[in-house]
């Protein structure tokens, strides 16, 4: 969600200050009101890593989408897509029979996505349809591990400080200005599709909009931010390349050492 322009503290993006003592890329890339595709971020991330090259630099590819760092990682075959089917599929209400018309059409795609995972169920049937084939026929799959010479790794927090921390982090947001952030974007030309997903604002969303206190979208940011912690964890540990650091007190003290030697690996290569 770092791709979108001024949503910027619930997406927890790098300040300007931290941009300028280190270059990011592949931030800021479009205004909310874009539906963003992992396809645009796929071009996006390699023009950022040709110009990284470019000047001799390393690239270290940050964050906790896993579908966005697989699709990189292991250059999957990405299908295209049909705009007036999706349309169709998202004027249905009914994600359960969206599922079950998913699981008759593509058993095998139905079987790697959540039942509640709207937005992948629609995807996978808009490209079923659309395609004439398939949703899982596009590539080896997220469940297939072939070799990579990207070196990936894995911080991991015992669950209590995870919950305390994710808490901490909801309300710094907060504090920040978050409710004020959102309702400016909101204000001007709003949130696309993908946009409003994004925890944090869906939430506020629904507070601007009278449906929640905004207490209540405090507690719902917390908790879905902790199911999507938990999630992402399940995601990266099915990938037996991912190598793993227990962090206990300070995280940059206890991966930078991982990261320090994975940069010289690469660059010796």
């Amino acid at each position: 969600m770092q791709v979108y322009r001024r949503m910027d503290i619930g997406t927890a993006k790098p300040t300007p200050a931290e941009q300028a003592e280190v270059p990011h890329h592949c931030i800021d890339l479009v205004e909310p009101t874009v539906d963003f595709t992992v396809a645009a971020y796929k071009t996006a991330h390699a023009d950022a890593l040709a110009n990284i090259e470019a000047v001799g630099g390393v690239a270290l590819i940050v964050g906790g989408t896993g579908l966005y760092h697989r699709v990189v990682i292991d250059d999957f075959d990405l299908p295209g897509e049909w705009p007036a089917i999706r349309e169709d599929l998202d004027g249905q209400d009914d994600t359960a029979a969206l599922y079950e018309r998913l699981e008759s059409l593509d058993p095998m795609a139905a079987s790697r996505i959540e039942p509640s995972n709207r937005r992948r169920i629609v995807r996978a049937l808009e490209v079923t349809l659309g395609s004439g084939r398939p949703f899982s026929s596009f590539g080896p799959g997220v469940d297939c591990y072939p070799p990579t010479n990207v070196v990936q790794i894995g911080i991991r927090r015992p669950r209590p400080v995870l919950r305390e921390l994710i808490e901490r982090r909801v309300h710094g947001m907060i504090d920040d200005g978050l409710v004020d952030e959102v309702r400016t974007i909101a204000a001007d030309r709003g949130f696309s599709r993908t946009a409003a997903q994004a925890l944090g604002y869906k939430e506020i969303l629904s507070h601007l909009a009278g449906e929640i206190s905004q207490d209540e979208a405090i507690h719902l940011i917390t908790t879905r931010t902790r199911q999507f912690a938990v999630r992402q964890e399940r995601w990266f540990r099915r990938d037996p390349r991912v190598r793993w650091i227990d962090v206990d007190h300070d995280p940059v003290a206890d991966a930078a050492p991982a990261v320090i030697d994975a940069i010289t690996e690469q660059r010796s290569r």
